[in-house]
């Protein structure tokens, strides 16, 4: 799976020299990296090599295919050139199984499912130096500018989430968002209820939640070695809206590829002024070193209490079992294999029959803005539907 490290995405050939810069100049992720153009190229004065490089690294990343990164930049031929050889050729040269062949040479194909469109455009990332040099005060001048410039380029935003929405064609159905229910085995099982109010505020705020990773950022440990303290979940909402997208466990193909999708589209919801969060209800610590930062470089949340995921059932943890929830249920078969389709690795290990889905909380006590959840193993919330929730957040328009 293309992993969300900036050192695993630049690898080991031209581009690695220009990490200090790529530092400098706020491009310290793997989702805005990949929404350089021309003229972001020439502002750090990347050399024609560094420029093709980085276009064969954004379109491998999009196709899950970046095992093949150094070879493909080390044959110093452009994108479109290695796009125009033969298959026996990549299969010679650089390795590639026929299947990687088929995917590559696609050129309309991508891993994602809603591909960020291309009228979207980053507020200028170019600044002065800081006199530290420090990554927080890095990120904190990024987010600031991406705020500001945000307010100015609103239409350029509104565009973006007209073409997901098109994209998407899906329908808004709420505030509490959930796929249809179906029945199973032919109709001898019947689908487990879920709720259709919002969770209340109160039921949230006091949720005790423990952040055992950071946001990833280049130069960033694969884990903080001193864990922050717990904390109440309000916290976090503070002074800017947030989303939690709740688990059911980080080895899981279906929850990794639905993180990895969500995390690719960060430019939109940092432009847009939300918080991006992954909430476990279990912590393994080798399952979070292979998930973070590979299938999601946001900040990780540890809930002991289970208590977002007991919020998304009304109180109660929704639970279904392996043969009845996926066996019998020919919706979850089909997340699975959307999953697998997009080349993602999994494991069983930990408690995978508590459901998930996602959060999306106002500022301050502003309460619970959305709620999808997870009916279906696999269920993802159509990210149309969340950029909408997040917009309206951004203008404080009502929700109903």
């Amino acid at each position: 799976m293309a992993s969300f490290s900036v050192e695993d995405f630049v690898g080991n050939g031209s581009l690695k020299e220009l990490l200090p810069k790529l530092l400098d100049d706020g491009w310290d992720d793997v989702p805005s990296l990949k929404l350089m153009n021309a003229e972001d190229m020439d502002s750090i004065n990347m050399t024609q090599q560094q420029k093709d490089a980085l276009e064969i690294r954004k379109y491998l990343h999009d196709r899950v295919l970046m095992q093949y990164s150094d070879k493909l930049e080390a044959s110093r031929l452009s994108l479109p050139e290695l796009l125009s050889l033969a298959t026996g050729d990549l299969l010679s040269q650089f390795g590639m199984k026929r299947g990687h062949i088929a995917r590559f040479t696609n050129r309309a194909a991508s891993c994602s499912t809603d591909p960020l469109p291309s009228s979207f455009t980053l507020p200028s990332r170019r600044r002065e130096p800081s006199r530290k040099n420090s990554i927080i005060s890095n990120n904190s001048m990024k987010y600031q500018s991406m705020s500001k410039s945000s307010k100015h380029d609103s239409s350029t935003i509104e565009q973006s989430i007209a073409d997901l929405r098109t994209n998407d064609g899906h329908i808004f159905k709420g505030i509490v968002s959930s796929v249809p229910a179906e029945s199973r085995a032919c109709g001898c099982v019947q689908p487990p209820p879920v709720v259709d109010q919002v969770a209340p505020y109160s039921s949230m705020e006091n949720l005790s939640v423990q952040k055992i990773t950071p946001e990833y950022k280049i130069g960033i440990e694969q884990l903080v070695k001193t864990k922050a303290p717990p904390m109440k979940a309000s916290e976090l909402w503070r002074d800017q809206p947030a989303l939690f997208l709740c688990i059911r466990r980080p080895g899981c193909i279906m929850c990794r590829a639905e993180s990895h999708q969500l995390y690719a589209r960060k430019p939109i919801f940092d432009a847009l002024g939300i918080q991006l969060f992954v909430v476990l209800h279990e912590h393994i610590e080798a399952e979070v070193k292979d998930f973070w930062p590979r299938y999601w470089g946001g900040a990780v949340l540890y809930d002991k209490g289970m208590g977002f995921f007991k919020a998304l059932g009304g109180g109660n943890l929704m639970k279904d079992k392996f043969i009845s929830g996926f066996l019998f249920n020919s919706r979850a078969r089909a997340n699975y294999k959307r999953a697998k389709a997009i080349g993602v690795e999994q494991n069983f290990k930990g408690e995978g029959e508590i459901k998930g889905g996602i959060f999306i909380v106002g500022k301050g006590r502003s309460g619970v803005a959305y709620q999808f959840i997870e009916r279906n193993f696999g269920d993802w919330a159509p990210h149309s539907e969340i950029i909408e929730i997040c917009t309206r957040l951004q203008e404080n328009q009502p929700l109903n």
